[in-house]
């Protein structure tokens, strides 16, 4: 029997602070268990204070670099934000959510996903507090 032409699951990811949580190979999975050899893996992140990221896997020092770059950026507690319902680290979430992406897209080939050696799949979170995220993970056949 013909597999369908979409699989869908969503993982989900507790957070324990902000900073980037590798989802790499829980995404892998999914895409190995679709049957899918040629296609498309689409990810959603459901929530407006995270986002997702393709990010370097060697060094780590890379997403630390970005968390203080954006932390400069946009600052927690900024005079400029008036929406502060659930803390300091409310608005800017949101602005970091924007200016970053929630959803992804991410072909497929030979049943994997087709990232570069130094790529891998990042939820970043932008709360300073834990959260308990989901990514709808969506694989779709060419």
């Amino acid at each position: 029997m013909a597999q369908p032409s979409i699989s869908r699951r969503i993982l989900r990811i507790h957070t324990r602070t902000r900073g980037t949580y590798d989802v790499s190979q829980a995404v892998a999975e999914v895409v190995s268990a679709s049957g899918v050899e040629e296609g498309m893996c689409h990810l959603f992140l459901r929530h407006t204070s995270a986002s997702l990221i393709i990010c370097e896997n060697a060094d780590p020092t890379v997403r630390s670099d970005l968390e203080r770059f954006m932390a400069k950026l946009v600052p927690d507690g900024s005079e400029d934000f008036e929406h502060d319902a659930e803390g300091p680290d409310d608005m800017s979430a949101h602005v970091r959510t924007v200016l970053t992406n929630p959803s992804l897209a991410i072909p497929v080939g030979a049943g994997r996903l087709l990232l570069g050696t130094w790529q891998g799949i990042y939820l970043w979170e932008h709360r300073t507090h834990p959260q308990d995220r989901e990514i709808v993970v969506t694989v779709s056949r060419l």
